[in-house]
């Protein structure tokens, strides 16, 4: 009999950028502690991440204590960045919805704009007050989210990347396989199911947390980027959309809301509830 463990837990400090393994993390209302708080913007206040810039991919920011962070990039100078005085606001623009952001300083703009080539400015998510709030199609009333791209969490199961690669090794670009599991950025990633249990889960918890899974993730193209080297391939997006497509829809992994709030820690039990 199966028995489904947390395998791994990840937190992306900057949007877009790589992703930090870590052993636990605090679950809060709107996404994991530290998780996609800040991200940048370009000069018209619209989010930029590895759709327009894959060279983000080898770019990482550490978390400090009180929330600031150190940025490096392979063979340059780090730096590090504190958290922006509130009172430097802009609107800005994510996806299909605004949100209220805190500028970071111009050394973090400069930082950035020189190792991506063009103008962008680094800007953190303050206040509770300016979390978005979650479709109300899949969330409930008050139910917010940070700076992902529509939900709390995502999950990815380990088994389902494995059948993933399965289908893409009997594709048309087999040699782009396998794929890891960092092209598809969760925040947790399930052991011990089998493949593809995850589409017909409503309720789970990881530990002592509770979590409804609310919608299937479709896919873009940051998925076909390589993590490593930001150079982009067909796959996974080809033999998902032979595969795993529901309309335009290309879907891998599950969009997740927490009920509650705790510590969830990489070897956890995860239970289906429902």
């Amino acid at each position: 009999m199966l028995s489904p463990s947390l395998g791994a837990v990840y937190v992306h400090p900057v949007k877009s950028l790589a992703a930090r393994a870590a052993d636990e993390a605090v679950v809060e209302p709107w996404g994991l502690d530290g998780d996609r708080r800040w991200m940048l913007i370009d000069d018209g206040s619209r989010v930029v991440t590895q759709r327009q810039q894959p060279r983000m991919a080898g770019l990482s920011a550490e978390p400090l204590p009180g929330g600031g962070l150190s940025l490096s990039a392979p063979g340059g100078a780090s730096l590090t960045v504190e958290v922006p005085d509130p009172a430097r606001t802009v609107t800005a623009e994510l996806h299909r919805s605004t949100v209220e952001v805190v500028v970071a300083s111009d050394d973090a703009h400069t930082w950035f704009s020189a190792r991506l080539g063009a103008e962008v400015r680094l800007v953190h998510l303050d206040a509770p007050s300016h979390r978005r709030p979650v479709d109300p199609e899949f969330g409930r009333p008050g139910e917010t989210v940070s700076l992902a791209d529509g939900f709390p969490l995502l999950l990815t199961a380990r088994s389902s990347l494995d059948a993933l690669n399965a289908l893409v090794a009997q594709g048309n670009h087999p040699e782009e396989g396998p794929l890891p599991m960092n092209r598809f950025r969760p925040n947790v990633v399930v052991e011990g199911t089998a493949p593809w249990a995850e589409d017909g889960w409503k309720r789970i918890a990881i530990g002592e947390v509770a979590f409804r899974v609310v919608k299937p993730c479709g896919r873009c193209v940051i998925t076909t980027t390589d993590q490593r080297t930001a150079e982009r391939g067909k796959e996974p997006l080809h033999t998902l959309a032979r595969h795993r497509r529901d309309g335009k829809h290309l879907l891998f992994g599950q969009n997740m809301i927490p009920e509650g709030t705790g510590v969830i820690r990489a070897g956890d039990p995860v239970r289906v509830l429902d």
